[in-house]
């Protein structure tokens, strides 16, 4: 946890050096795996409501759920928080919140759009924070996380996405090379876990929305690689944990249980 514990005084540093963020939060009923998960309870509120409050403790700007359906939204409105109805046909979290970021913030007052997954109930609030760590370099168009690879098992996981990570001994950002679900790099040495919470400039998610998706973002499945292959600069900051993303109702019983310890 001493990582953690750094990018916690790390993020009490940087003051607002990375520029004005807003926090948006896409969210929809149509889960494969897990159908109307957004408002599945989880202690005393469906789980968007959750994620809404971690990314409020995280305070670090707005927090605006982009939501498909009305439902979601009058969830997130109960609760106290601001949603926006976007198309519900976007073909990705990406497209759902350049929509909203559109209608939330016309005057372009936010530089800043931090993409947090409405499936991570249980998320540290100090994680959003890391996500704009590597923005402090101006040269970084996109921001996001990596943990440490611990179990044997994630190695060859497909489901376990890996980033190729260039990263000197002491630091806490490095450049991603790429992502794959295969086990990347070879040889000896850590093996990086991608977490999938990005933080963007706003030129850089206006540009990553129009560009066509790329040939090894099709065969990865992979749509960050879009950016790379793009020429687009991303860097991530390091973590020491996963947060828990609910895809499946063991996921759910899961974070039911975590929440409910930490009351």
């Amino acid at each position: 946890m001493w990582r953690l514990r750094r990018i916690h005084a790390i993020c009490g540093r940087m003051s607002l050096s990375y520029g004005n963020p807003v926090v948006l939060v896409p969210a929809r009923m149509a889960s494969t795996r897990l159908p109307g998960k957004p408002l599945a309870d989880i202690g005393d509120s469906p789980m968007i409501v959750q994620v809404w409050r971690r990314a409020m403790e995280a305070d670090i700007g707005p927090v605006v759920v982009a939501c498909a359906e009305p439902q979601i939204a009058a969830a997130v409105e109960r609760a106290g928080g601001r949603a926006l109805l976007t198309r519900p046909d976007h073909p990705s979290g990406s497209d759902r919140i350049f929509e909203a970021l559109s209608l939330f913030d016309p005057q372009r007052r936010h530089d800043v759009v931090v993409n947090l997954q409405g499936d991570l109930p249980t998320l540290d609030p100090a994680l959003v924070r890391a996500s704009l760590e590597p923005l402090v370099d101006p040269q970084c168009d996109i921001a996001t996380l990596a943990a440490p690879i611990a179990e044997e098992s994630e190695r060859h996981d497909p489901n376990v996405v890996k980033v190729a990570l260039s990263l000197t001994e002491g630091a806490t950002t490095g450049r991603a090379l790429y992502f794959s679900r295969a086990a990347i790099p070879w040889g000896d040495g850590p093996l990086w876990h991608h977490i999938g919470l990005y933080a963007y400039r706003r030129a850089a998610l206006e540009r990553f929305v129009a560009l066509p998706p790329g040939v090894l973002e099709r065969r990865e499945r992979l749509e960050q690689l879009r950016a790379l292959e793009n020429g687009m600069r991303i860097d991530a900051a390091v973590v020491a944990t996963v947060p828990l993303g609910v895809d499946t109702p063991a996921d759910l019983e899961r974070a039911r249980a975590i929440l409910a310890a930490s009351q």
